[in-house]
């Protein structure tokens, strides 16, 4: 049974204020409480009479769904807000690709109806945990990437798989993606589409230097170690699209599968191979 529900939005309010609105009225009629963090009220300061915030700038955690009305880096954001709770995450499209939104914006309606009274199933995504030699971690959902700086030089990277150096690479960059986003960055090098389910995660190249880099697609108990092999040149890296730290000359990460740690609402009878034909087309 629903009571309550997070929600987050696209960064621009205007976006989806008509959204938020008829989401509230349709929890409202549900008896569904409606709660968000403090920047949302910021944004959408005309509907604060209806929206509730809890104590802090966060969002509550203990809700029974959370609605990300975005494209796919607002569904992201909701997927880390709620990584490891078991809260699912209901995404409607306001965005451009939205490959990971429950709905599209046009079903919205008919979406909040199915989500607020329990009607969808659940989708439980891996991400991909990485960590420098400082003891810094982050968590993705899509992807990982290492790139050079604009201006600089090509980057220089060599990454290996557990004790085995598998490939040195001069290149724009290095992908690293679950196969919810073996879609977005990866695909666009060339790297091999991961049906949602499969167990494992997929490294690819940003133009390369060479005529044998090939994607790999790696085991999920295996670790993906990457080095910048440069001398001098630090590279740029970015977890989900969103710049984290830069990777200096003659420094290293590690990157891991982790099993279950966001929950996606479905549509009951929705499949990825539908999802992929709907957003992509069909595949020659």
């Amino acid at each position: 049974m629903i009571s309550t529900a997070a929600v987050i939005t696209h960064r621009r309010p205007e976006v989806t204020a008509d959204a938020l609105a008829a989401l509230l009225t349709a929890a409202a009629r549900a008896g569904v409480k409606l709660c968000c963090g403090v920047d949302e009220l910021g944004k959408h300061s005309g509907l604060r009479h209806a929206l509730s915030a809890p104590i802090g700038a966060g969002l509550a955690l203990d809700v029974d769904i959370c609605f990300a009305l975005g494209g796919d880096g607002t569904i992201l954001t909701a997927l880390r807000a709620y990584a490891g709770t078991g809260v699912p995450v209901f995404g409607v499209n306001y965005g451009e690709m939205g490959f990971l939104a429950t709905v599209d914006r046009e079903h919205a309606d008919e979406g909040w109806r199915r989500a607020l009274t329990g009607d969808f199933e659940v989708l439980s995504l891996p991400g991909i945990e990485l960590s420098d030699s400082h003891g810094h971690r982050w968590l993705a959902f899509n992807d990982v990437s290492i790139n050079r700086l604009q201006g600089n030089r090509v980057a220089d990277l060599g990454y290996s798989v557990g004790s085995d150096e598998v490939g040195r690479v001069r290149c724009d960059g290095l992908v690293v993606a679950t196969p919810a986003g073996s879609t977005g960055y990866n695909l666009a090098n060339g790297g091999p589409v991961m049906a949602w389910g499969v167990e494992g995660f997929v490294v690819s190249f940003i133009a390369p230097h060479s005529l044998t880099a090939r994607p790999l697609v790696v085991a999920p108990a295996d670790i993906v170690s990457v080095d910048n092999r440069s001398r001098e040149e630090p590279a740029e890296v970015t977890v989900d699209g969103r710049p984290m730290c830069l990777l200096q000359a003659g420094e290293g990460m590690h990157a891991r599968f982790t099993a279950n740690q966001g929950t996606l609402a479905q549509i009951p009878g929705t499949s990825f191979y539908s999802r992929l034909r709907q957003k992509f087309g069909r595949l020659a």
